[in-house]
């Protein structure tokens, strides 16, 4: 690392908003989505930091336009907040993380979020790939780094949590310097919460600076009305046991006047919040990262999370009393709801599911850019 540049943890704020959601595995259209208001709404709601991929469809793309608004360009120049986003995934089953790859998609990222750096950028899904693979790719990011300053923070990211601490102990033991951020998704949540049982003390100790929190809601899982079917069908591997679990757990959070997605959000950052401030953001707090498709599941979400900065001791802000209490109220109220829904989950409470699935193999036999047009064409599947 830089000798000049301050460890992440010191300036990843503690809610970043997500744009997985920016395309049509998680809505009907992409037409659907108002991405220019919700990313106009969040900045202006105090979100510092969005999360994107060249995976997501369009996703890049649309945050990129949507932040070179004028109206936004004025009001929020870019130094005011941050970009994160990834390499290394192009498809669903298509994967390269080769030097000359890795190049192609961060110039590629950084014209189309319209910007000169990438605060942060992750090797994307790293358990489709192997060990090698991962650490090539962190060396060239951290090149691209040292010698052309368009990268600040490199960290990887993916699903099963014990593969995330080994590869962080991997980079920490080769290269004698750790990985800035690891990111873990649907492992936090009122189902799972093996990123903070299995993963947080080990990335500690591999010199993580930040573990953020995505997917609360485990990818759509936790949801009353079941999981998401966008225009590309039913994505979703939980398998069936579990969906009927989590819709029985709605049912009973139902009969206590409740959403089983607002107990959910509600119970994830809090906790997270609280529980990864070791390895968390500015303020000491656990860094969450939270998608949203409307404009009002943003404002449900920034509802949620003002409310648990109410019950937090946060630098520079003080809540009201009555905020407080209510706050301190309403998470003992969400700690005894979640506890009734963890019984009716009973063996399914912490199960995770094979990621990659068994029989995977990935359909990128020649590595590195051939051809930029087939790649782009390529690179919009999700």
């Amino acid at each position: 690392m830089p000798p000049t540049q301050p460890p992440l943890s010191q300036i990843l704020p503690p809610l970043i908003c997500g744009t997985a959601t920016f395309n049509n595995l998680y809505n009907p259209t992409i037409t659907s989505i108002p991405s220019n208001s919700i990313i106009a709404s969040a900045l202006a709601r105090g979100i510092r930091a969005f999360d994107t991929s060249p995976y997501y469809g369009p996703s890049e793309t649309l945050l990129g336009t949507a932040l070179a608004e004028p109206s936004v360009l004025k009001a929020h120049p870019r130094a005011t907040y941050q970009l994160l986003t990834k390499v290394g995934r192009i498809a669903n089953a298509e994967f390269d993380y080769s030097p000359a790859w890795i190049q192609y998609s961060v110039r590629r990222s950084l014209q189309r979020l319209r910007t000169g750096y990438l605060d942060v950028v992750y090797c994307h899904d790293v358990e489709f790939v192997s060990a090698a693979e991962v650490l090539v790719a962190v060396r060239e990011l951290r090149h691209i780094r040292d010698t052309q300053g368009t990268i600040k923070y490199i960290g990887i990211s993916g699903y099963p949590v014990p593969l995330l601490a080994e590869l962080a102990e991997m980079v920490l033991r080769e290269t004698g310097e750790p990985l800035d951020v690891v990111m873990g998704y649907a492992n936090f949540t009122l189902q799972n919460g093996t990123l903070q049982s299995r993963g947080l003390e080990r990335l500690r100790r591999a010199g993580v600076s930040v573990v953020p929190n995505a997917s609360p809601l485990g990818m759509g899982l936790l949801r009353s009305k079941g999981v998401p079917v966008g225009g590309k069908g039913d994505f979703h591997p939980a398998p069936r046991e579990l969906r009927d679990k989590v819709l029985e757990a709605a049912r009973f959070v139902e009969t206590k006047g409740e959403k089983l997605e607002v107990v959910a959000i509600r119970w994830a950052l809090e906790q997270w919040a609280i529980q990864a401030a070791m390895l968390g953001g500015q303020g000491g707090i656990g860094v969450s990262v939270m998608g949203v498709s409307n404009l009002a599941e943003l404002e449900e979400t920034m509802r949620v999370w003002n409310s648990v900065l109410d019950g937090l001791e946060v630098v520079g802000r003080s809540a009201e009393k009555d905020e407080l209490q209510w706050s301190l109220e309403r998470r003992k109220d969400i700690e005894g709801l979640a506890q009734g829904v963890w019984e009716i989950l009973g063996t399914w409470k912490d199960f995770t599911w094979a990621s990659p699935e068994v029989g995977y193999v990935n359909e990128r036999t020649v590595k590195g850019v051939i051809e930029d047009s087939d790649s782009v064409a390529k690179d919009s599947k999700v």
